[in-house]
């Protein structure tokens, strides 16, 4: 089991996090964390990643292609023709083209949702439409060889479902078991639906700069954003 995490600058670490921990433990996995250089890469908190590999020596076939999310440096990921041909490069012969979070606007962007039933952070849901993309509003989604997850923690959950959809549910629970996962949170805000409206409201306006950026790239650019044609696999 190959598995490629394609990551950039400012990526959430979370979303990074969560799944590789999981996917940790599973038995026999070869991991790689991809960037376009191998040099260290800031994330959106204090720490940073150092790559395994970069574009160039990264493996052609994976049989997982992750990609996880992030705020501004999602915004620069969706415009990075150099990420985004290298995304498109891998996912035409990945056997699961996959993401967590913001993450699925880059599959998007590389026109690897048209058709498909997906899943993103609630923040930016409704933007899936316009890659073409399948909205649904649930903590993973899984459709044909396409795996997405919601935002940020939902990336354990998503590395969860994945490893069981793949190695069985044994796998996944014994991996489940060895994190100790079961998560009972102190406050019930970790959903709008469930979250105050005021909490909700603050965090639209404390990330109403990214959202208006995020719709201004998606205009001006939606010749180049526009879904493209890529292999289906059932």
């Amino acid at each position: 089991m190959k598995i490629q995490i394609v990551v950039y600058p400012d990526v959430t670490a979370l979303d990074f996090v969560g799944p590789l921990q999981i996917w940790t433990a599973w038995p026999g996995a070869e991991i790689e964390v991809v960037a376009e250089t191998t040099d260290p890469l800031p994330t959106d908190s204090v720490m940073s990643i150092i790559p395994t590999h970069s574009y160039q020596t990264a493996a052609m076939a994976p049989d997982i292609l992750f990609i996880p999310g992030g705020a501004e440096g999602n915004l620069r990921a969706i415009q990075n023709d150099a990420l985004l041909v290298f995304v498109r490069s891998r996912a035409e012969a990945a056997k699961w083209i996959t993401s967590v979070c913001t993450g699925a606007l880059i599959l998007g962007a590389a026109g690897l949702l048209k058709g498909y039933r997906c899943t993103t952070h609630w923040l930016v849901f409704d933007h899936l439409k316009g890659f073409g993309g399948i909205p649904v509003a649930e903590r993973w989604v899984i459709d044909r060889n396409r795996a997405t997850g919601g935002g940020v923690t939902a990336g354990i959950d998503f590395g969860l479902r994945l490893m069981g959809e793949i190695a069985g549910r044994e796998t996944a629970e014994a991996a489940q078991l060895v994190v100790e996962y079961a998560p009972k949170p102190p406050f019930d805000s970790g959903s709008p639906e469930n979250a105050r409206n005021e909490t909700c409201d603050s965090i639209r306006a404390a990330l109403s700069d990214y959202l208006r950026t995020l719709e201004g790239i998606m205009e001006a650019e939606s010749a180049r954003l526009a879904p493209m044609t890529t292999r289906d696999e059932v």
